[in-house]
């Protein structure tokens, strides 16, 4: 892999790739992670996936481990493992590959093609997980605050979202650190989800319009 698309990307936004190689090793510094269907990643300067692709196909083989005896289940639980990353990328082209990279690594487990029902909840997931935006300022490429979906699989094939704005969040994790002055808060009203849908099937979600979640003037 090229490390260095041009200079001039590296010298206007810092654009570097990490190593194939390296990337493994620091998966492995939090390896039972990357190994929990559920755990959530997310990177604030994705990329095309260096490290999001890596990490999804590690819970792809957790997932077969689990469930892969189950069409039903292994399906869900896929879906759920790619739902439970996230990404940030400055770069519109960068975005654009990192979900068609991220896409292709879950459609090739499930041998899907673009009409599955999961391909296309699979594509409307990427489009609300993996973000056109600036991790420092918290916004969007247009502007609008960053926000972000916390999907569950509730079982039985349904999902459960919830949106919460990313600058939210980041208050929460240092109010909930324990010992801390304002750990009384976390669950004040400031940390409820700015949207809360109904339990939704993959057929639901592949049928969902494609916007970013929940824009919210300000």
């Amino acid at each position: 892999m090229n490390l260095i698309r041009s200079k001039k990307r590296v010298a206007d936004h810092g654009e570097v790739f990490t190593p194939q190689w390296l990337v493994e090793k620091m998966l492995d510094l939090v390896k039972g992670e990357t190994e929990r269907i559920d755990s959530r990643f997310l990177e604030t300067a994705c990329g095309s996936g260096n490290f999001l692709v890596p990490v999804l196909r590690r819970k792809l083989a957790a997932v077969e481990a689990k469930f892969g005896k189950s069409d039903f289940e292994r399906r869900h639980y896929a879906l759920l493992a790619v739902m439970c990353t996230y990404g940030i990328e400055l770069l519109a082209d960068n975005i654009a590959e990192c979900r068609s990279n991220m896409l292709e690594v879950f459609a090739e487990y499930l041998n899907l093609d673009e009409r599955d029902d999961f391909y296309r909840a699979a594509f409307y997931v990427l489009s609300q997980n993996l973000v056109h935006g600036d991790a420092l300022t918290m916004r969007m490429h247009d502007g609008q605050p960053i926000t972000f979906a916390e999907w569950g699989y509730l079982g039985k094939g349904k999902f459960q979202r919830r949106v919460f704005r990313l600058d939210a969040l980041t208050q929460m994790s240092s109010f909930s650190q324990e010992g801390s002055l304002f750990a009384h808060l976390g669950k004040h009203e400031v940390f409820t989800p700015l949207k809360a849908y109904p339990p939704m099937t993959a057929r639901e979600l592949a049928c969902s319009p494609l916007d970013h979640g929940l824009v919210e003037a300000i």
